[in-house]
C-alpha cells in the first residue's frame, strides 16, 4: 500500500477521555465534514480510498481509533458511549459542528449509536459490516481467546495475521484479491495489548443497541452489509438497519467484512447515491 497519499494530510493528537488520539485531516477545508472510524486491528489509513474519492468534495477525517495506529495505548474496558463521547471531542478540536460518520465494523457499530447520542452533530451515518446484537456464542469463546492470547504478547505475535485475515477476507478476496490478503498483515503493527482490551470491549462486551437506534430521529441512516461477512452475517446487519426508521439498507456482492478496504468502489458508490439522495446534498 502506498503511502505518497498521506502527504497531503495534517496529523494532529487530540486529547479525550479515552486519551490522546490520532487524527489525520484533508481534504476540501470548506467542504462537509466527513469523518471516518475504522475497524478493530485498523488505523484511520484503512480509509485510502474513500480519502482519495471523497477529498476533492469534503473536508475529510481519518480517525486512529483508540488503542490503535498512533493513538495512546488503551489499558480499560470502554464502551460506544465511550466512543460517542471521544467523537465529540474530537469534533470540537476540529471546530466540526455536525458531520457525515462512516465506519467500518468498530466504526460501524459507532456509527449506528452516534446519532441516537448526539443527533445534533450528526448529518449522516453510515455503517458498513455493523452490528447491534449481543455477541454470540461462539464469537464471544473465539475473541476472548484471541484477546487472551494477545495480552500476553509485548509484539503482536504471527498468528495475529491468520486470524485477522480470517475474519476479514471472504471466498472471493481469497480467490482474487492477493493485494487484499497481504493489507491484512497490517495487524502486525498493532499493539497486542490495546488490541485484546479492544476486543473485550467492543466485541466480547458490546450490548444490544436496537432500543436505542429505534429513537433515531431526522438523521439520514445508511446500513451496508457484505454478502461474504461470516463475522457480521447479512441478516444481523438488516436487523441493526430495521431498527433504525428510515434507513436504507444494502447488501454487497462477493464481499466480506472489511468492505470499505475491500471494494471500495461499490462502497464509495453506495455513499455516493445515499448523499446524494439526501434532501439538501451533504
Amino acid at each position: 500500500m502506498t503511502t505518497n497519499w498521506l502527504k497531503g494530510l495534517t496529523e494532529k493528537l487530540i486529547p479525550t477521555s479515552l486519551g490522546l488520539v490520532n487524527v489525520r485531516v484533508g481534504g476540501r477545508p470548506d467542504g462537509p465534514a466527513m469523518v471516518c472510524w475504522p475497524s478493530l486491528m485498523m488505523d484511520g489509513t484503512m480509509w485510502q480510498y474513500q480519502y482519495e474519492h471523497f477529498a476533492p468534495t469534503h473536508r475529510v477525517v481519518l480517525i486512529d481509533s483508540p488503542g490503535h495506529g498512533k493513538s495512546d495505548a488503551l489499558r480499560k474496558l470502554i464502551d460506544l458511549k465511550d466512543c460517542s463521547d471521544a467523537l465529540v471531542e474530537i469534533l470540537d478540536a476540529l471546530g466540526i459542528d455536525r458531520c457525515i460518520l462512516v465506519g467500518n465494523s468498530w466504526g460501524g457499530m459507532l456509527a449506528g449509536v452516534f446519532p441516537a447520542y448526539h443527533p445534533q452533530r450528526t448529518t449522516a451515518a453510515i455503517g458498513i459490516n455493523c452490528t447491534a446484537s449481543l455477541p454470540t456464542m461462539f464469537e464471544s469463546i473465539w475473541a476472548t481467546a484471541l484477546s487472551t492470547y494477545l495480552s500476553l504478547h509485548a509484539k503482536m505475535p504471527p498468528l495475529a495475521a491468520k486470524a485477522a485475515c480470517g475474519a476479514f477476507a471472504g471466498p472471493t478476496a481469497e480467490a482474487t484479491d492477493p493485494e487484499f490478503l497481504d493489507f491484512t498483515d497490517f495487524v502486525l503493527r498493532d499493539d497486542p495489548k490495546s488490541v485484546a482490551w479492544a476486543l473485550r470491549s467492543i466485541l466480547i462486551g458490546r450490548k444490544d443497541e436496537h432500543r436505542r437506534l429505534n429513537t433515531i430521529q431526522d438523521v439520514p441512516v445508511l446500513i451496508v452489509a457484505g454478502e461474504e461477512d461470516s463475522q457480521f452475517p447479512v441478516h444481523v446487519v438488516r436487523k441493526m438497519a430495521d431498527a433504525i426508521e428510515g434507513s436504507t439498507f444494502r447488501v454487497l456482492r462477493h464481499t466480506a467484512h472489511l468492505a470499505a478496504r475491500e471494494n471500495p468502489e461499490a462502497v464509495n458508490a453506495e455513499i455516493d447515491a445515499f448523499l446524494a439522495a439526501l434532501p439538501a446534498a451533504a
